[in-house]
């Protein structure tokens, strides 16, 4: 709680008022309960009883002044029953106001401004914790671990057989008649065959892309070679 006084002290505080605030709070503070700001009022005129607010983490202490300062009155709220805080800076000061739930509206006038703002801020901060309360989950330890033995995985490698292709000297013998466009005399005898570049000039673009890409996997797979493939090719990029 020293801790806390010291740092309110370092603002614009009075410290005879908060000592003598702190002197009366000795005996109201619950167990785990700590102060954590007090606003004084101050105003414009020579303030000889101003009121004061106090926040702890648990609740809202409106500290008043009473009977020429012999006495002091306390109305304290939870912060489960606080709704919202504001604050309202002016000329000669900053208006500290929070709602409760049963609609009840307080408002602590001619307060600093420095000092209304941290008052604000705790507030907010409380709210805040009640919205979103953090829970600790407790860490549970494992009694008697059961030890495992890594295992090693051994992936087989893939086996690839190669088969060993023969040249193709004729490329009429690996393309079906359906994509190359050419005929067999002996399957079609009584048919004259089509030439290759009458049967190119008919087919669409996507046929002719087609044919290319059939070439290429001919290419790729060793059954046509090079040359052939530029010659093929070139008379297809004829008609594209």
């Amino acid at each position: 709680m020293l801790d806390n006084l010291k740092k309110i002290l370092n603002e614009d505080q009075d410290p005879k008022a908060i000592e003598k605030i702190t002197s009366k709070l000795d005996n109201l503070l619950m167990s785990n309960e700590e102060v954590g700001y007090i606003a004084v009022q101050k105003k414009p005129a020579v303030t000889i009883l101003p009121d004061s607010v106090v926040v702890t983490n648990k609740r809202i202490i409106l500290c008043k002044p009473k009977n020429l300062g012999l006495s002091m009155e306390f109305i304290d709220y939870d912060w489960d029953d606080i709704e919202a805080s504001f604050v309202k800076e002016g000329i000669l000061g900053a208006d500290f106001t929070f709602s409760t739930k049963s609609d009840l509206t307080h408002t602590i006038d001619y307060l600093p401004k420095n000092q209304a703002r941290k008052l604000y801020t705790y507030a907010k901060e409380q709210l805040d914790l009640l919205k979103n309360p953090v829970v600790n989950r407790p860490i549970v330890e494992e009694k008697n671990p059961v030890e495992t033995t890594p295992v090693e995985i051994i992936e087989e490698a893939d086996v690839i057989e190669e088969i060993q292709a023969e040249e193709v000297t004729s490329f009429a013998e690996i393309i079906p008649v359906a994509q190359s466009g050419f005929r067999d005399e002996k399957q079609f005898p009584d048919e004259k065959p089509q030439s290759e570049e009458n049967a190119l000039a008919s087919l669409s673009q996507d046929e002719l892309f087609e044919k290319l890409q059939s070439y290429k996997k001919l290419l790729d797979n060793g059954l046509i070679l090079q040359g052939e493939y530029d010659r093929l090719k070139a008379e297809v990029l004829k008609y594209i």
